[in-house]
C-alpha cells in the first residue's frame, strides 16, 4: 500500500516563495519591456582605454548627440526616431570621423543599430534600469575601450534639469509612473532598480 508523506512546512513555504519569485519576475519583465520600448539608447565605444581614446569619445558623443537631437525632436515614438536614424547612419559616421580627424586620430568609426543588454546607470536627473534596449551604437577604431551610453530619444542626456527631464521624458512618451520612476520620485525606484538587475542577472545565470 502506498504511503503519502505530508510536506513539512519549509518546503512549503520554498515551494510558494519560488512562484512568488517568478511570478514577481514576470512582472518585472513587462514593466522593463514596457519602459525599454518607450526608449532608444546611445552607446559609444572607444578605440582603447587609452586617456586620449576616452577623452575624444565624449566628444564624438557630444557631436553625434547634437546631430541626431533636430532629427528626432518630432519623432512620435523610439520606433520613429530609429526610422529617422538609419537614414542618417553614413552622415552619422562622417560626424564621428570628424572629430576624429580634428583631434589628430586617424581611426575608423561605424554605426548601426543594435539590441543589447545595458546595467543600471545613473545620469544626472534621472536613472535607467538594467534591461535589454535597441541602441545607436557608434564604434571608434577597434571599439576595444570602455564605453559611454545614454538616451537619444527621448533626448534625456540633452536636459539641463530635474524639471526639463520630466517634461522631456512625458513628452517623449513615457507615462507618469515611468517618469516618475527614472527621475526618483518613486520612493520604491531603487528596490525596483535592485530587483530587474536580480531578475536579470537570475536569468542570464540560468540561461547558461
Amino acid at each position: 500500500m502506498r504511503r503519502h508523506t505530508r510536506a513539512r512546512p519549509w518546503e512549503i513555504a520554498l515551494a510558494v516563495g519560488l512562484t512568488l519569485a517568478v511570478a514577481a519576475g514576470h512582472l518585472l519583465d513587462r514593466e522593463a519591456a514596457a519602459l525599454s520600448n518607450r526608449v532608444l539608447r546611445l552607446h559609444v565605444v572607444a578605440h582603447t582605454d587609452d586617456p586620449a581614446d576616452q577623452a575624444v569619445k565624449l566628444k564624438v558623443r557630444d557631436r553625434v548627440l547634437a546631430y541626431a537631437a533636430p532629427l528626432v525632436a518630432d519623432a512620435a515614438n523610439p520606433a520613429d526616431a530609429a526610422v529617422r536614424l538609419r537614414a542618417h547612419l553614413p552622415a552619422l559616421e562622417d560626424e564621428a570621423r570628424a572629430v576624429l580627424r580634428a583631434e589628430g586620430f586617424d581611426l575608423p568609426a561605424r554605426a548601426e543599430f543594435t539590441d543589447m543588454f545595458f546595467p543600471t546607470k545613473t545620469y544626472p536627473g534621472f536613472a535607467l534600469p538594467a534591461g535589454s534596449y535597441e541602441a545607436l551604437r557608434i564604434t571608434l577604431g577597434d571599439g576595444g575601450g570602455q564605453n559611454w551610453w545614454c538616451v537619444v530619444f527621448p533626448p534625456l542626456c540633452l536636459a539641463a534639469s530635474g524639471e526639463t527631464v520630466t517634461q522631456t521624458a512625458l513628452t517623449g512618451g513615457l507615462t507618469p509612473s515611468q517618469t516618475d520612476l527614472i527621475t526618483g520620485k518613486n520612493e520604491v525606484y531603487v528596490l525596483k532598480f535592485k530587483c530587474l538587475e536580480w531578475w536579470a542577472a537570475c536569468r542570464t545565470f540560468f540561461s547558461g
